[in-house]
């Protein structure tokens, strides 16, 4: 059975060193553009929450780091993501390649947007 995790620390501090980096600067970048934010574990993976809702889910796993759920970006952000998609809400960047994290923070800043224009409806 999987581990368990009461914080999103505990979750990151469980990896290799190489993968706890990376869901380090992950974290800081989805941070960065949603300062406050609230995190919590859910579905035994980091997320965070915006305006009581769950927001945006990341996890490593053994061959790529996934950022969930993405829903279909403006145009021009979503030709960057395109190479990364896979399915239809899931971005997964593989540990073959180094993790854009200047999209990485691009996707979050969409997100959050995207999540408060959903509150306003």
């Amino acid at each position: 059975m999987p581990e368990k995790f009461a914080t999103v620390e505990e979750y990151i501090a469980s990896f290799a060193p190489e993968t706890r980096e990376i869901l380090e600067r992950v974290r800081d970048a989805i941070r960065s553009q949603a300062p406050g934010a609230e995190e919590k574990i859910r579905y035994d993976m980091p997320a965070v929450v915006l305006g009581g809702r769950y927001a945006i889910h990341y996890a490593a796993w053994k061959k790529h780091l996934g950022i969930y759920p993405v829903a279909t970006a403006p145009e021009e952000l979503e030709r960057e993501i395109a190479p990364f998609r896979s399915g239809k809400d899931s971005v997964n960047f593989p540990h073959s390649t180094p993790v854009p994290i200047d999209l990485v923070e691009r996707i979050a800043a969409f997100l959050v947007r995207h999540h408060a224009g959903a509150q306003q409806r």
